[in-house]
């Protein structure tokens, strides 16, 4: 499996453009906490070099986040030694570290970890501390830790790491792959059996699509690993959050397989009243497809990690929104009242849907999200940003509580994420296939739309069978409604006319419906020109 470095032959591995922004803003170490913490404290924020090991419990990070809530954020030193001070792509790509030396390696453990250097895009330094018998120590720093392309970039400080990667046999027996990676501000990515890297998570999000005050980017400062015990499929990993509005402590227990599942317990500590946030929030990159190709010029039917926003709401609705590449920034909230979950999707999954023999956009993971307990009322908001290439991650999509998160307050959120080829839960609605839009002719004011639909309502039908399809629209109008079997893929497809008009934005939507009511999810689509 490829590493989660970015390479230049593969753009969509390369770093969020929100991350390239504010990976310089990101923290070097946690905080020396004062008051009644002492030096336990202390030690416990990294400031303490005797390596001692302390006592650790479930609830040892949330405390630490606690405290560090209660204190003034402190920007962090991000100095480096001369030598990889200014590195650039190839110099740091030209630092590996060596497999031997992973954590747990040699140990009979079904996981060992391995650790990234700092220096390019990753200047902050990442506490990393190990987990055995109930109390914690720091990983230790050794140069001899990574091998290097150029023999000027090894240093001798005691530098430590920028991030971290988990491997385990996820694909073959015996052969150790990295399956996942905590790499820049609050960013993770993982895959599934037999997949490559895709779209990637954060820890959370502030401000996200807000052009005027700007995005806030939490770092994660610090990682917490408990050794796993032989025969144990599971790892769990700890992490602290950390930003100029918030701390936050983060369990993450993590499953890999077919489809590898993160439980998430996080505790969200505000520093200040925060109104735009993200809980859960999604990042991936969407190019284009036949729904959205009419300013991109390139040989490929389609290029993109997610091709849909999929919501399921706590009403029990089953909605889906095709992702664009907008002309201009797009914000689209989803209102609902406890969802029972939502993900950026990729259906696609064949190599002709992309004809990419590089990219393998086909293997990329879906990633749903499974709300644990009651999130109350809130939206699942999307972000599409414009984007003239494939190497920006442009899409963005998290859960906004409708209250603020208040100062001085603890938010505990819980939930269950799913990197894998689909949801979790197979539906007996007929599915939206591909989305495609084009010119209606001899009308260029006209849009045309054809929908496919799959999935279980089409099985053993009768000879006689037929269904309609229910659309709106608000703005413009909608003519020309055609459902008609379409035997290649098993299912039906519908067209229409959209006319527009003076409209400047429309929301439309469709469902597939007999005359027992409706058979399909709900497709969602935002027309702008």
């Amino acid at each position: 499996m490829p590493s989660h470095l970015p390479t230049r032959t593969d753009p969509s591995r390369t770093l969020p453009r929100r991350e390239l922004l504010r990976s310089s803003a990101a923290a070097a170490s946690i905080l020396a906490l004062a008051g009644g913490a002492g030096a336990r404290q202390a030690r416990a924020a990294g400031t303490d070099k005797s390596h001692r090991p302390l006592p650790f419990e479930n609830h040892t990070v949330s405390d630490i986040a606690r405290r560090l809530a209660a204190s003034a954020y402190k920007a962090p030193d991000q100095t480096l030694p001369k030598a990889i001070s200014n590195l650039n792509f190839d110099q740091f790509s030209s630092i590996a570290f060596r497999p031997d030396m992973a954590l747990w390696h040699g140990q009979n453990l079904a996981f060992d970890v391995e650790f990234f250097p700092r220096g390019y895009l990753y200047s902050p330094k990442i506490d990393i501390y190990e987990v055995v018998d109930g109390q914690y120590a720091p990983v230790p720093y050794n140069p001899d830790m990574f091998t290097y392309g150029d023999p000027a970039l090894r240093v001798t400080d005691d530098i430590g790491f920028s991030g971290l990667r988990l491997r385990y046999a996820i694909n073959t027996p015996g052969v150790m792959e990295e399956f996942c990676v905590f790499l820049g501000a609050s960013y993770f990515r993982a895959v599934a059996r037999g997949q490559n890297y895709g779209l990637s998570a954060r820890g959370f999000a502030d401000g996200t699509g807000d052009a005027a005050r700007g995005e806030e980017f939490a770092l994660f400062r610090a990682f917490w690993l408990e050794r796993p015990q032989p025969g144990m499929d599971l790892v769990v990993l700890h992490a602290l959050l950390d930003s100029p509005s918030l701390a936050g402590a983060f369990r993450f227990t993590i499953r890999p397989g077919d489809m590898t599942i993160f439980d998430v317990q996080s505790t969200l500590f505000p520093r200040v009243a925060i109104s735009e946030s993200g809980i859960a929030p999604l990042t991936g990159m969407y190019y284009f497809d036949a729904n959205d190709r009419s300013h991109i010029d390139d040989w490929r039917p389609a290029a993109h990690d997610s091709e849909a926003l999929q919501i399921w709401t706590g009403s029990d609705q089953q909605l889906f929104r095709p992702l664009r590449n907008p002309l201009d920034l797009q914000f689209s909230a989803f209102s609902d009242i406890s969802p029972r979950g939502f993900g950026l999707m990729q259906r696609r999954r064949t190599f002709r849907d992309f004809e990419d023999l590089a990219l393998n956009y086909e293997k990329r993971p879906s990633l749903w999200i499974e709300p644990i307990g009651d999130w109350g009322p809130g939206s699942v908001d999307l972000v599409e940003i414009p984007t003239p290439n494939e190497v920006n991650d442009n899409i963005v999509s998290f859960w906004r509580p409708k209250d603020p998160l208040k100062a001085g307050h603890e938010y505990p959120y819980a939930y269950r994420m799913y990197w894998g080829a689909d949801t979790p839960f197979p539906t007996r609605l007929a599915r939206i296939g591909e989305t495609r839009v084009g010119m209606v002719t001899d009308h260029k004011d006209g849009r045309f739309f054809a929908i496919d639909f799959t999935g279980a309502p089409f099985e053993d039908l009768a000879p006689d069978a037929k269904f309609h399809l229910i659309p709106q629209t608000s703005a413009g109008n909608i003519r020309n409604v055609v459902v008609e079997p379409n035997p290649h893929i098993k299912g039906w497809r519908t067209t229409f006319e959209f006319y527009p008009g003076d409209a400047k934005i429309a929301e439309l939507s469709a469902v597939l419906a007999n005359d027992q009511g409706t058979v399909s999810e709900k497709w969602m689509y935002r027309w702008t020109p």
